[in-house]
C-alpha cells in the first residue's frame, strides 16, 4: 500500500466527515476536508499537488459535488485527481451523471465500512501507478513493451478481483452469499467450455463478468429487497427494475468485462419463451451471456437457502431444469448442462 497518501473529504455533514476518516485512519492516509463547494475548490487550488483522491458529497449548499467535479475535470493539473462520489443519491440518472463527469466510483450512503477501504486503495493505487508512469515519461508506443503490458495485465487482474469484491458487497444487502457469485462464475464458465460456438475468452469474460448479474439491486429499496413473503404487483414491478438500472449503470463501459456485465445483467431475466423482464426477449435474441447466466443462477439459487425458501434436494432442482428447457431456457444449454450434469453438482455443492 502508499502510505501517507492525502485524501480530501468534502461533505456539509460534519458527522459524515469523520465516519469516513475514522473508517480510512487505519491505513495512514493523511486528511483534509471541506464543508461545501468552494471552500474544496479553494484548498485543491491552492496546493492541486497535494491531494491524490478526493471523497465528494454530492447534495451541498451552493456548489453541489457534481458542479465541483465538474469544475475540477476541466482545469489543466488538476484534473487527473480521482474523484469518488460519496452521497445518498443512489437514482441512476446521478450515478450516471456522476461518471459522465469524470468521477472515477460511485459509494452510496449508508457505505459498508470494507467497501470504502477497498475501493479508495484501489484508486489510489491506480492513481499513483498512472503519476508514476507520466513522472518517468514512458511512451507505451515504443518503450518498455513487456513491463507495460505486465502492468496492464495486473491492472486487469486487479478489476477483475474487484468486481468479485464489489459483487460480494453488494449480495451483503441480501441473504446471498458471496458463494453464490462465485458458483454462478464457475458454472457459467463451465457451460461456455462444452458449448461449440463459444470459446476460451467467452470462459474467461463469463467467469469473471457473471458476478455482477445482480449488482442492479442496490438500486432498490431495502424493504422490497429483504421482503420475506410474495411480492405484490407492485413490488415487483420494482424488483424488476434491478436489471434495467445495472444496464443504465454499467453499458456506458468501453471495457469488455463491463459490457459484458451489462449484457449480462440485463438480459439474465429474460426465457427462452419470450415471457421474461425487462424486454421480454425471445430465443436468440437473448445474448448468449445471458442465457448461460439465467440458467446457473436458478441452479444454485435453486440448491440454496434463501430467506424466503429453504434449499432444494438437487435431483429437484435438477428437474426443474430440465422440464423448463425450451421454456425458460436455452434447449442446447440444457443439453449441455445434463450431459455433464455431475460437474455441475459439484459446483452446487462446493462450499
Amino acid at each position: 500500500m502508499i502510505k501517507n497518501s492525502r485524501i480530501l473529504i468534502v461533505d456539509d455533514v460534519v458527522d459524515n466527515i469523520r465516519v469516513a476518516m475514522n473508517i480510512l485512519k487505519e491505513d495512514n492516509y493523511d486528511f483534509s476536508f471541506a464543508h461545501n463547494g468552494a471552500e474544496a475548490l479553494r484548498l485543491i487550488f491552492e496546493e492541486p499537488e497535494q491531494f491524490d483522491l478526493i471523497l465528494l458529497d454530492i447534495m451541498m449548499p451552493g456548489m453541489t459535488g457534481f458542479d465541483v467535479c465538474q469544475k475540477l475535470k476541466s482545469t489543466p493539473g488538476i484534473q487527473d485527481i480521482p474523484i469518488i462520489f460519496l452521497t445518498a443519491k443512489v437514482d441512476v440518472d446521478s450515478v450516471t451523471n456522476g461518471f459522465q463527469l469524470g468521477g472515477v466510483d460511485y459509494i452510496t450512503k449508508p457505505f459498508h465500512p470494507s467497501e470504502l477501504l477497498v475501493r479508495v486503495k484501489t484508486h489510489l493505487d491506480l492513481y499513483h501507478a498512472k503519476q508514476l508512469l507520466k513522472k518517468n515519461n514512458i511512451d507505451l508506443q515504443t518503450k518498455a513493451k513487456f513491463e507495460v503490458r505486465r502492468l496492464l495485465s495486473e491492472l486487469e487482474d486487479s478489476q477483475k478481483e474487484m468486481i468479485f469484491i464489489l459483487a460480494e458487497l453488494m449480495e451483503a444487502t441480501s441473504d446471498e452469499t458471496g458463494k453464490h457469485i462465485k458458483r454462478v462464475a464457475e458454472s457459467s464458465a463451465l457451460l461456455a467450455k462444452y458449448h461449440p460456438c463459444l470459446n476460451e475468452d467467452d470462459m474467461d469474460t463469463l467467469y469473471h463478468a457473471s458476478p455482477m448479474h445482480d449488482i442492479g439491486k442496490m438500486t432498490i429499496p431495502l424493504g422490497i429487497l429483504h421482503k420475506a413473503g410474495r411480492y405484490t404487483e407492485d413490488e415487483f414491478l420494482i424488483m424488476q427494475k434491478h436489471t434495467s438500472n445495472a444496464y443504465g449503470l454499467l453499458s456506458h463501459s468501453d471495457r469488455k468485462l463491463i459490457k459484458a456485465a451489462a449484457i449480462i445483467a440485463h438480459e439474465h431475466h429474460e426465457k427462452w419463451n419470450g415471457k421474461g423482464y425487462p424486454q421480454g426477449l425471445k430465443g436468440a435474441d437473448i445474448h448468449i451471456y445471458g442465457r448461460v447466466v439465467a440458467l446457473t443462477d436458478v441452479f444454485d439459487a435453486l440448491t440454496h437457502k434463501r430467506h424466503y425458501k429453504d434449499a432444494w434436494e438437487i435431483d429437484d432442482a435438477v428437474k426443474y431444469i430440465i422440464e423448463h428447457r425450451e421454456t425458460q431456457f436455452d434447449p442446447e444449454l440444457v443439453d449441455i448442462f445434463k450431459e455433464h450434469l455431475n460437474e455441475f453438482i459439484a459446483i452446487a455443492m462446493s462450499k
